[in-house]
This record gives structure tokens, C-alpha cells and sequence, in this order.
């Protein structure tokens, strides 16, 4: 998609994500979920 605007030109690209980045997204939320899981139940266990 390209816009113009006072002589400045912007042009805006879907990104195509790979597959490895994919699972490597996958695995980092996974671990965050696994983090913020364990913060809790300690909070919990504290209060």
C-alpha cells in the first residue's frame, strides 16, 4: 500500500513471519505464561 503526501512517500509491507520465528514466539510466551503463573502462586502463598 504506498500514500502520498506532500511529496513524501510511505509505503507500508505486510511482514511475512517464518515458521522458526513462529515457534520461537510460541515458546517465549509459553515460558512468560510459565513465569507469570509462578509469581502469582507465590503472591498467593505470601498474603
Amino acid at each position: 500500500m504506498t500514500l502520498n503526501l506532500l511529496f513524501i512517500t510511505v509505503t507500508f509491507k505486510k511482514r511475512e513471519t517464518s515458521y522458526e520465528e513462529v515457534l520461537h514466539n510460541d515458546v517465549v510466551s509459553k515460558h512468560f505464561d510459565d513465569l507469570k503463573i509462578k509469581q502469582q502462586t507465590q503472591m498467593t502463598t505470601i498474603y
